[in-house]
């Protein structure tokens, strides 16, 4: 075939650099779009926030309009009403503590299915991962009920041990995020070689000790990545508060965030004020742990 029969060819075939280019294009397109999507509600609850409640909320200008006055003092006003260093204090009570345990059983587990072959290995995976099927809010009523019903002893109130504790809420956030932490330290851990787990047993080391000095200091990675998932979940909990504190000064912040709400209307400026206050140690973690993050998602694809 001659040198013209071959850009002939070429040219009907159409360029595959000019193809991967054009498909580059309409990807980053694609993520601009999305990021633009996704970035709106949050830039525009920040415009809100700066904007005092006569401009938008009155007959001046409205919600969707531009102009007139802008401050903090909505940021003033709800980190004071509502007294957030105590609300976050008590959220913290909940968050370390079960983000901590959660970790710490979901490894144990993890290291029992991926590196021992035993007969119930599989559906004990089964049995931790069938608890992410189900919305939570489907198993409120009975869960609630047993939440009452437990003949635990009351050490701490009247209530009993678990309700109207931080105890509780510990417990319900361990109980239904043990499952995915499970199958996602499973997977790394399978991709570890089976080699360590001899050398081990050769000098003497028994389960727990392979376990916590050879096996759980190379899953650091995903154990990174998972802190930071299950801190921004448990953190961001609504829910699970809601229901079973009845004592609204032990709530966290989220559920704290009620306290900004009227009883015949509501400022949105100071909601919107509020709900950013709340969510920037989220975003502090995230950016903290960044790295960590991004390499504990990707790092178990490139292993063989």
């Amino acid at each position: 075939m001659t040198a013209a029969a071959e850009s002939t060819a070429q040219m009907a075939a159409g360029n595959p650099r000019r193809r991967r280019s054009r498909g580059r294009y309409v990807l980053h397109a694609f993520l601009i779009v999305t990021s633009i999507v996704w970035l709106f509600p949050v830039l525009w609850a920040a415009y809100t926030a700066l904007r005092p409640y006569a401009d938008t909320g009155g007959a001046a200008r409205g919600y969707v309009s531009i102009g007139g006055s802008y401050g903090f003092q909505n940021f003033i006003d709800a980190w004071t009403r509502i007294d957030m260093p105590k609300f976050f204090l008590n959220t913290m009570i909940v968050v370390l503590p079960a983000v901590v345990l959660t970790l710490f059983l979901a490894s144990m587990v993890a290291f029992a299915i991926s590196r021992y072959s035993w007969r119930f290995n599989l559906l004990l995976l089964m049995l931790f991962t069938a608890g992410n099927l189900l919305p939570q809010q489907v198993v409120i009523t009975p869960l609630y009920r047993m939440y009452l019903a437990l003949p635990l002893p009351r050490l701490v109130s009247d209530n009993g041990l678990f309700y109207d504790q931080y105890v509780g809420i510990i417990v319900i956030h361990i109980a239904f995020q043990l499952g995915f932490c499970t199958f996602v330290l499973s997977n790394y851990m399978k991709t570890l070689p089976k080699e360590l787990n001899e050398a081990a047993v050769v000098d003497g080391a028994g389960v727990f000790r392979t376990f916590w000095d050879v096996i759980l200091p190379l899953c650091r990675p995903p154990l990174a990545a998972l802190a930071t998932l299950q801190f921004t979940w448990i953190y961001n909990d609504f829910f699970w508060a809601l229901i079973l504190m009845f004592t609204g000064d032990k709530r966290p912040i989220t559920s704290a965030l009620n306290g900004l709400k009227g009883q015949f209307f509501t400022d949105n400026n100071l909601l919107a004020a509020g709900s950013i206050l709340v969510a920037l140690p989220t975003l502090i973690v995230f950016f903290v742990l960044q790295k960590q993050f991004i390499r504990g998602l990707t790092l178990g694809s490139t292993k063989g």
